[in-house]
């Protein structure tokens, strides 16, 4: 098992963070794992990306040319990566900041309103923890109580975040779950 994705939108929606604690997670569960961020000298605002690869052997490079999974958390990411995805890949998207989508027939789409669902949870900050769980939850690429304990260190250095992040990560499950 080899899963490479890419995960991007604008500095500030937590495209990197995605990334990290997928990788973190895939660690903690004894895969192999690399991360490879991409950002633009704006930081917020700008555009950022992560390519990571998650196996059960040894990675040979972090570039990820052809990803099997693209999270797309702006339009402007779906256009640059989107057509990169292999062919029979997943592209998960913001379809609240997507309004485009994609034109692919070759591929697994899921779209999920994460923004409206972070306000809806109280902080926009939480956003990227709606995507995390509809990754998880289409995919298994790594198991959920992994995922929770790799968020643990979350609890001491945000506790008034910690609660929305896991009602994220459990609303992303059940989006990726049924669609």
């Amino acid at each position: 098992m080899k899963t490479e994705m890419i995960c991007a939108g604008f500095g500030g929606q937590g495209a990197l963070t995605i990334g990290k604690f997928l990788v973190k997670a895939g660690m903690n569960e004894g895969k192999n794992v690399s991360w490879l961020p991409s950002y633009g000298p704006e930081m917020r605002g700008g555009t950022a990306n992560v390519s990571t690869v998650i196996s059960d052997k040894p990675v040979g490079s972090p570039v990820v040319a052809h990803p099997d999974i693209v999270v797309a958390l702006n339009q402007p990411s779906i256009d640059k990566f989107g057509p990169m995805i292999t062919p029979g890949g997943l592209l998960i998207y913001n379809e609240d900041m997507c309004p485009n989508g994609i034109d692919r027939t070759d591929i697994n789409i899921v779209s999920a309103p994460m923004t409206s669902i972070a306000k809806e949870i109280g902080n926009l900050k939480v956003m990227n923890m709606v995507a995390i769980g509809v990754v998880m939850g289409k995919t298994g690429l790594v198991q959920k109580e992994t995922m929770l304990k790799s968020i643990a260190p979350l609890k001491a250095k945000a506790p008034e975040l910690y609660d929305m992040n896991l009602a994220a990560i459990d609303k992303g499950y059940e989006i990726g779950k049924t669609q």
